[in-house]
């Protein structure tokens, strides 16, 4: 069987919110490709309601591809208690965590999501904006680690 990256992780010691480097992988040909851990609530304890993930997904894809270059998806993860990201080249945890934090502070103070019609959004009925922003507030509040095991 496989192992999975995330199902390695004990999920019983590291310390919410953080940006951890899940993984890099690199083909024959020299691309690189980084999968981050964008942990907003600490394992087994919290989740996010799937309103405040959609939006803060909607957010999240738009407003971090103009903070860092090479950005191939942001998904949320099963669990809700975060995202993953995943992106070209080589990345510094403490750069994708200056990153978030200022994306954080942009929910914070948006009034619109993107692409929230019928046309864009396959579950467009399913956001909320109130949600997110105090999502993301509960998150600035508590900082951005990155180190998920800090004391």
């Amino acid at each position: 069987m496989a192992k999975v990256e995330s199902f390695q992780l004990d999920h019983t010691k590291v310390k919410a919110p953080y940006v951890r480097l899940a993984g890099t992988e690199k083909n024959d040909k020299g691309s690189i490709v980084q999968k981050y851990d964008l942990r907003f609530l600490q394992p087994n304890a919290d989740a996010l309601p799937t309103a405040a993930v959609h939006t803060l997904e909607h957010l999240l894809a738009t407003y971090l591809r103009d903070e860092l270059q090479g950005i191939i998806d942001i998904s949320p993860m099963g669990c809700r208690t975060g995202f993953y990201l995943i992106i070209w080249d080589e990345h510094e945890p403490a750069d994708v965590a200056v990153a978030l934090t200022k994306v954080l502070n942009q929910v914070l103070e948006t009034e619109i999501v993107p692409a929230v019609s019928a046309l864009e959004c396959g579950n467009y009925k399913d956001h909320s904006l109130f949600s997110a922003q105090e999502y993301a507030r509960i998150v600035l509040d508590a900082g951005i680690s990155d180190d998920p095991f800090r004391a």
